[in-house]
């Protein structure tokens, strides 16, 4: 199938607004439905969120595994069922109040891999529901930790008591969790006051198109190659008879072998689609942009 427009979009969204109400704002800027989001930022958060466009939609797995970026003020002496400010706040009475030593000290734990139970509030599935459907009903809710790498976790301000975090995570990480599981550490807690993603990868919130700014003109112009969203795999090109079987579904060599995941052009530079290591070793394309997959 051919699409009218086909890329990857980063928006600018602003708090107040929905990931889909984004999708829905592209899609109708475009005119086409085939349009969807590479990981939900909720309203209460603001930054980037990055769309994908025609055949980019099959590549929305691959940028939502790529490094997260954000900035995020915490409250301490204070807790949430929601760890934020969506459900009601309870302040501690005799709150603990750590130094900025005690804090350094703490957050120094939770650089690397580790192991985090989701939030409550979150779109988990348990038993087949959303984890924030069970909670908002009052139910149990039983989440297994769940291992995450957090690449960098810095202090951009601490006055209590309000606690400023830079932090650049995998993909799957609850900033709300690690501002819960660190004011644990330190004997208070903590409920998340603002939340910006400022990057996805390589899309950057400086680079993203603020979501009141798209008209069908700025959104086209706006839209970037496939290839953008998969700038972070290996790459590799193709061209005639290998090419060819390759976008009729062959089972062809790379020469990257044994990436799981590779880029492949052709001669132009124009993303044809991902090869994927299949169990014999050799590759095929899926997607495939010029074949069936």
């Amino acid at each position: 199938m051919r699409y009218p427009f086909t890329g990857v979009i980063p928006i600018d969204k602003p708090v107040g607004v929905s990931s889909r109400r984004v999708v829905d704002a592209v899609a109708k800027a475009l005119g086409t439905k085939a349009v969807g989001h590479a990981g939900t930022l909720d309203p209460l958060a603001c930054g980037v969120v990055v769309v994908c466009v025609g055949h980019a939609t099959k590549l929305v797995d691959f940028v939502h595994a790529t490094r997260k970026h954000y900035r995020s003020t915490f409250l301490l002496g204070r807790s949430s069922p929601s760890d934020d400010f969506e459900t009601p706040v309870e302040e501690e009475i005799e709150p603990v109040r750590p130094s900025r030593d005690d804090i350094e000290q703490a957050v120094a734990g939770f650089r690397g891999d580790i192991l985090q139970r989701p939030c409550d509030y979150s779109a988990v599935h348990v038993d087949g529901k959303r984890a924030y459907r069970l909670a908002r009903k009052g139910r149990p809710i039983e989440l297994a930790a769940k291992p995450v790498r957090i690449d960098r976790l810095e202090i951009t301000e601490y006055e209590w008591p309000r606690l400023g975090l830079d932090i650049e995570c995998s993909s799957g990480t609850f900033v709300r969790a690690i501002g819960r599981d660190l004011a644990a550490a330190l004997g208070t807690a903590a409920v998340m006051e603002s939340l910006v993603r400022t990057a996805v990868g390589p899309f950057t919130i400086e680079a993203a198109t603020p979501l009141d700014a798209l008209t069908p003109e700025t959104t086209r112009a706006a839209l970037l190659p496939p290839a953008a969203a998969v700038g972070h795999l290996p790459q590799t090109q193709f061209a005639g008879e290998e090419l060819d079987r390759a976008i009729r579904g062959g089972l062809i060599e790379c020469p990257l072998s044994p990436a799981p995941a590779v880029a492949a052009c052709d001669e132009a530079g124009e993303l044809v689609g991902i090869l994927q290591r299949h169990d014999t070793g050799l590759y095929r394309l899926k997607p495939n942009f010029r074949g069936l997959g």
